[in-house]
């Protein structure tokens, strides 16, 4: 299969869909690669670098798109790259599709074939492709917190960690996932008070024991979240339903009531958002105040960190984007895992959780591509 890359086009987005090392793999397997010029160049992937791992380079997106049967991105396709998705094309990113009609309108009528990186699944009802962007981001939503409690950006002017004679920062983490644990482990790293809320008691007993007593794990109810984002200097909003829209789960009237200059950091906000104030913001202006209170809301927060994140979300996606590349059907209808990943489908809607989100009807996977064969 002839399998494409654009360069990314959303606001700051540097990360890459494969990496050369991945483009090798793919060539070894006897595939062909075609990869947009500089698509890689501002994370130090040189165009040298994919010709030398067997790729073919493309003057303009418009050839990739033409030419490749497979598209590989990293961030869902905005209005102009749907308009040139065509019928039968497979396209392999990440969607959000659900607190996002437009796209999942124009996916729809396009015809293609659309596998979203954050609901394929494994054996252990884990979200292998979400997870290294979900590391990433936790990790980066602790040091973004940190960075804007500086009085010049915003904040209370609180230091994280603290020092001796002075208590540091309380930071609330709602999600206690792949998100919530990452974020705690550097938010615990750099000092800080840290307590974790979340609905599953295995979970907060696996935290518990992991941190040994240092990080609070609360069962979350209205009430002990209204506590302690009241009382927090940071709030990260961790939580993820999968393929579906997040739940608003910090009211306005909570967000009104926090401390004056605290930070909140909405990491659902591809999925819509788990703060009723929320919307999305971008790298290069990545805040806005609500009531006296920092909004961090960026909705490629690993775009930050692209190199990083690229060879992080390669590392997982490969042996994915490989089986689609042999045989796409072939390989959705013997992976179960893989399956979950398909969201749209001959202008179908395949994702419960997204069909149900958006008012159209529902066409299980398995069917959809039954017809299709």
């Amino acid at each position: 299969m002839l399998i494409g890359v654009p360069t990314e086009i959303k606001n700051n987005e540097y990360r890459v869909g494969l990496i050369p090392a991945s483009v090798r793999e793919l060539v070894s397997h006897g595939h062909q690669v075609l990869v947009q010029k500089d698509a890689g160049s501002s994370i130090d992937f040189s165009n040298r670098e994919y010709l030398d791992a067997g790729a073919e380079l493309a003057g303009t997106p418009d050839e990739v798109f033409l030419r490749a049967g497979m598209i590989v991105k990293v961030k869902e396709p905005q209005p102009d790259e749907c308009a040139m998705l065509r019928n039968g094309q497979l396209l392999f990113t990440y969607l959000h599709l659900a607190p996002d009609p437009r796209q999942t309108e124009l996916l729809i009528k396009s015809g293609a074939t659309c596998v979203a990186y954050e609901t394929v699944t494994d054996e252990h009802g884990g979200l292998p492709l979400l997870a290294p962007m979900s590391e990433v981001a936790g990790r980066m939503s602790a040091q973004e917190g940190a960075y804007h409690l500086e009085m010049a950006q915003g904040g209370r002017g609180v230091l994280l960690g603290g020092v001796p004679g002075v208590a540091p920062a309380k930071v609330l983490i709602i999600g206690g996932g792949v998100v919530g644990e990452n974020a705690a482990a550097m938010a615990v790293g750099m000092g800080a008070e840290v307590t974790i809320i979340d609905r599953s008691i295995a979970r907060l007993r696996e935290l518990d024991n992991d941190y040994k007593g240092r990080v609070r794990c609360i069962y979350s109810t209205t009430t002990i979240l209204e506590k302690y984002a009241l009382d927090a200097d940071l709030v990260i909003g961790a939580v993820l339903v999968p393929g579906a829209a997040a739940p608003k789960l910090l009211t306005r009237d909570m967000i009104r009531r926090m401390k004056r200059g605290a930070v909140i950091i909405d990491v659902a906000i591809d999925q819509g958002g788990c703060f009723e104030t929320s919307h999305p913001t971008t790298h290069e202006k990545p805040t806005f105040v609500v009531d006296d209170v920092v909004h961090y809301c960026v909705a490629n927060m690993p775009g930050g960190v692209a190199r990083t994140a690229s060879m992080a979300l390669n590392n997982a996606t490969l042996p994915f984007t490989l089986a689609l590349a042999d045989d796409p059907i072939r390989a959705m209808m013997r992976d179960h895992n893989l399956l979950n990943g398909l969201n749209v489908h001959a202008g179908q809607v395949t994702y419960k959780a997204v069909a149900e989100a958006l008012g159209y009807d529902y066409v299980p996977a398995t069917e959809a591509l039954k017809q299709a064969t």
